[in-house]
């Protein structure tokens, strides 16, 4: 049984057989997400992994199909973090997961430095615009724009909670790709593995994928490109699978 609020609904997530809540004007999760949490090295059998920015837990739970170790959350925003502690609960997972409802500034402090096998982040993309630019929405401005956080916070953050040789993986906006490498240099943060997404065959890349290693030796790998839609339209065959299984 689960208690749904005002307009949240419990969707599915496919390929995992978990069920998850939404809501549209509060928080639904994007592609991004998926691509994150099936493109970063994870630990299969114990470890400990923490998602940061984590909206309504849709990578802690993506995650918890891939690895058996413990995964924590964290979210900034009251309703999302209530959002993500009811999905928990109604898959059953309060044993390996957690969430907490905090600022990622203040999390290492709070968890203790370099603790964590594995970070995942899907970070605000967007620079704040002024005032009669941004989203109304509370909710999805602060999820959209760096509001609470920017992406050197993120960075930052990530580098203090990852043990030295753990990996970090982020989502986030090709245009963002040199600042995110020097964000990550400067943290000790070493760029290995780099998957550009295209909406389509001859399309710009709209999506970046890149993993990183603490204190890791220079050498990055580009991976090949991942198409998200076909000619016709629909989902291709790679895409279809990491959705539905």
């Amino acid at each position: 049984m689960v208690i749904l609020k005002d307009d949240e609904r419990l969707d599915y997530l496919l390929a995992e057989n978990l069920r998850i809540i939404q809501s549209p004007s509060v928080f639904a999760f994007s592609l991004d997400a998926v691509l994150l949490a099936r493109f970063v090295y994870v630990p299969i059998q114990k470890g400990n992994i923490i998602d940061l920015c984590s909206g309504n837990g849709v990578i802690p739970l993506f995650l918890s199909a891939r690895s058996k170790g413990n995964i924590t959350g964290v979210e900034i925003q009251a309703r999302l973090y209530d959002m993500a502690v009811r999905s928990i609960d109604y898959n059953h997972l309060q044993d390996r997961l957690q969430m907490i409802h905090g600022d990622i500034k203040e999390v290492p402090k709070q968890l203790g430095y370099g603790k964590f096998d594995v970070v995942t982040c899907n970070p605000p993309y967007f620079p704040t615009p002024s005032k009669d630019e941004i989203n109304p929405n509370e909710h999805l401005a602060i999820a959209r724009h760096e509001i609470l956080c920017t992406l050197e916070d993120a960075v930052k953050a990530s580098s203090q909670l990852v043990k030295q040789g753990g990996k970090v993986a982020f989502v986030h906006r090709p245009g963002r790709l040199m600042d995110i490498i020097t964000a990550m240099r400067q943290n000790r943060l070493e760029p290995k593995r780099i998957q550009f997404v295209y909406p389509k065959q001859g399309k710009e890349a709209n999506t970046l994928l890149i993993e990183a290693i603490k204190d890791g030796s220079p050498d990055l790998k580009i991976l090949p490109p991942m198409v998200v839609y076909n000619e016709e339209g629909e989902y291709t065959e790679e895409i279809k699978r990491i959705l539905y299984g």
